[in-house]
């Protein structure tokens, strides 16, 4: 319970920015992070993100009761607690982001925190599974997002989400980055062809569902949309047509869907899935009617899903069983659930006096003004949810003598009240908001001003004699109908199933995946040490390489050596050419610490003994490693069995060489602005730090940390290198040294 300060806390602070919100607009506050570099955390709330924190926090603080009691005692209860609490603080940094690059961060904190939570059963496959799908899709969709906003951040010229939206960048890239903003949304709000992660999310405990997927997580998608479509809807052609389209597609999908199913978590998942199209076709259009009447089935979808998840899991803990077809009498055993049960779902198809009426009711009537074909969908998508919705409250508490009886005892592992509890006061909530009508409007118009200042509207329970009173009552006789002939509907899907869904699409975008990695690591994960530093060579060399003839540097070259240097240089040259020919190991290794050891005595020459006995220091450390690694390894190299192997090796060594000495001769000349550096660590070496030798000066005071990140590297490089070695006792030369 003590979790459940941080989303308290939240709601508090809510109610206390109304009157600041609803009269100013919002309320900004800054949180700086590294104010030297003008990095800070920008937050806004307004009053959408004002709804959107009732329904993360609000609905928030009743999933942290309900867990409490669903998980009873024990440590899951503590570990579930503290990755509840870090994705309810992820989703309300979410809605309160002005920067895009932050919101970012929090949407992916979301997708972590998420997969942690779905799969927390982690015991079991199909969890673990479902995580990794829900972590998999979101995820994909959140990288195509990050190009998007970097792409509209950089057209507008600032990151700031308010500014953005209140100053629409145009031209070409702006539209590629909307729709790769549109991929992060649709993959986050389970839209078609990405909503299969949802449904299978419901491996999860069912508080992850009341909260995930009901006002939480899959709201992110919705709330991003609804945030930029009054912006850019009016200058992007595509944007209106493929959100309404993608919406009601997912509304009428994810409703036929629901039609079937005889567990039901999976048919409130796929209700979700249909609710969510129908949110993201309404505030997708950028039409301010909509938008209002978006705001509206926001608030009230986030009210009765968890609230009947929440139901599900009183039922489970009830029988051991979510399976509709084992279930009779629910209704004389949980009369108290059965009734907040009943209240939930008259919300979700729209009866009144509920807040689920209200927002149908607004919805029908702005849509039907907007396109009527587009009302028409919708009212077929409105009869498919009250057809699913009576096949819940049917399957859940009816009596059905054919029911096969669960094979555990009734009687749960919690009672049915302390379970029952948050979900009546979400039931009681949508009748008391749809009966203060005024409160709830201005509620919705503040929330749908701070998306379009000409949105506007009110939420009635009587209209009168109208349209949408006609479109509400033809919903409820042809929803009535269509659960009636739910046993021909039931056959009638069993036998025409597409030949591919979306599952299936999935598990094979997977398994070939899976076969292009497996034939990618095949091809460049070769086993070749020499191929590796190839590779590493090369990309070394073209890319800064590329830099460095593109800018034409001039090269001012003086000969000023002396015979020793010039004769130690020569000798360098002549062992490492030497070196490149030896065949046996061992030789080579001494010719290689030879040509250290040379380098060396140059450091020497150039009055730099510091330098000189490091480097003496290096080498011989490193031809110690190579002589304990050579016990293992044959006495001269393999010969290259294909026949231009040697001259690839030699033009690669060659393009290196060559690279490595212009860089050298190029960062030499090019000092702009290190002079004064020099001149500085000069200028304190001695009153500063009391050194008179520079160098060890900058190593040891001015670059410290430096220093002891080195240190530190060296040291784990050598606690390796000496694992190696004790692993390595015991086994004859030439052989490898067992694994343990």
């Amino acid at each position: 319970m003590i979790c459940s300060i941080g989303p308290a806390t939240a709601v508090v602070w809510g109610i206390s920015q109304w009157n600041r919100v609803a009269e100013h607009g919002g309320t900004t506050f800054r949180l700086p992070w590294a104010p030297g570099l003008g990095l800070t955390f920008d937050f806004r709330l307004d009053g959408f993100g004002l709804l959107m924190l009732a329904l993360v926090s609000g609905v928030g603080l009743l999933i942290f009761g309900y867990s409490r009691w669903y998980f009873a005692d024990g440590p899951r209860l503590g570990r579930f607690a503290a990755i509840l609490t870090v994705f309810s603080g992820a989703m309300l940094g979410l809605i309160v982001a002005d920067n895009l690059l932050a919101l970012f961060v929090f949407w992916e904190l979301t997708s972590i925190t998420s997969y942690l939570l779905i799969g927390f059963d982690d015991d079991k496959a199909a969890a673990r599974a479902a995580a990794l799908q829900a972590m998999l899709i979101t995820g994909a969709g959140g990288l195509f997002m990050l190009a998007g906003f970097v792409i509209l951040g950089q057209a507008a010229g600032t990151y700031s989400l308010f500014e953005i939206l209140a100053a629409p960048p145009a031209g070409g890239s702006v539209g590629v980055a909307l729709a790769l903003v549109l991929v992060g949304a649709v993959t986050k709000s389970a839209q078609v062809p990405f909503h299969s992660w949802l449904p299978s999310a419901m491996a999860a405990p069912t508080p992850v569902s009341a909260y995930l997927h009901s006002a939480a997580m899959v709201m992110a998608g919705v709330y991003l949309v609804a945030r930029l479509s009054p912006a850019f809807a009016p200058h992007h052609l595509f944007w209106q047509p493929a959100l309404i389209t993608i919406g009601l597609g997912t509304m009428l999908l994810g409703g036929y869907r629901a039609l079937r199913q005889t567990d039901l978590k999976l048919l409130l998942a796929h209700g979700t899935v249909s609710q969510l199209g129908f949110m993201t076709a309404l505030v997708g259009a950028g039409v301010p009617e909509l938008t209002f009447a978006g705001a509206a089935l926001i608030l009230a979808h986030g009210v009765f899903k968890a609230a009947l998840f929440m139901v599900v899991g009183a039922i489970d803990n009830h029988r051991g069983t979510r399976d509709l077809r084992r279930l009779h009498q629910l209704s004389r055993e949980m009369p108290g659930t059965f009734v907040v049960a009943t209240i939930a779902v008259a919300s979700m198809v729209g009866l009144p006096p509920t807040l689920g009426f209200l927002a149908k009711e607004s919805a029908f009537e702005a849509s039907l003004g907007f396109a009527p074909a587009i009302a028409g969908v919708v009212v077929v998508g409105s009869v498919i949810t009250f057809a699913y919705s009576a096949r819940f409250l049917w399957g859940a508490f009816s009596s059905k003598p054919d029911a096969v009886a669960p094979e555990t005892s009734p009687g749960g592992r919690a009672s049915e009240w302390p379970l029952l509890v948050p979900a009546g006061i979400l039931a009681l909530s949508t009748v008391v908001l749809g009966l203060a009508t005024g409160v709830t409007s201005r509620l919705v118009q503040v929330a749908a001003r701070a998306l379009d200042s000409a949105s506007g509207g009110e939420l009635y329970l009587w209209h009168g004699f109208n349209v949408p009173l006609a479109m509400s009552g033809a919903t409820i006789l042809a929803g009535v109908l269509l659960f009636a002939a739910r046993k021909h509907v039931e056959t009638w899907q069993s036998r025409v199933r597409p030949a591919l869904g979306s599952q299936q699409v999935f598990e094979s975008s997977l398994r070939g995946l899976n076969r292009v990695a497996d034939r990618t690591t095949g091809l460049v994960q070769t086993g070749s040490l020499p191929a590796y530093l190839g590779v590493i060579f090369l990309t070394a060399v073209l890319l800064p390489g590329w830099a460095l003839v593109g800018n034409s540097l001039p090269l001012a070259l003086t000969l000023d050596a002396s015979p020793l240097q010039l004769a130690v240089a020569g000798q360098v040259a002549a062992v490492g050419l030497a070196l490149a020919v030896i065949r046996r190991r061992f030789i080579a290794v001494l010719l290689l610490g030879a040509v250290g050891f040379g380098v060396a005595v140059l450091f020497l020459v150039w009055g730099a003994p510091d330098l000189a006995l490091t480097q003496i220091l290096v080498e011989t450390l490193t031809l110690v490693i190579f002589v304990l690694v050579l016990r293992h390894l044959p006495e001269r190299f393999e010969p290259v069995r294909w026949r231009a192997g040697n001259g690839i090796r030699a033009l690669i060594s060659i393009v290196v060489g060559l690279f490595v000495t212009g860089f050298a001769l190029i960062a030499s000349q090019e000092r702009a602005g290190i002079n004064a550096t020099a001149i500085e660590y000069l200028e304190r070496s001695v009153p500063e730090a009391g050194g008179q030798n520079v160098v060890n000066v900058i190593l040891t005071d001015f670059r410290a940390f430096d220093t002891l990140g080195e240190i530190a590297v060296l040291c784990v490089a050598a606690m390796g290198i000496a694992s190696l070695v004790l692993a390595g006792r015991g086994s004859e030369p030439g052989e490898l040294p067992d694994e343990r």
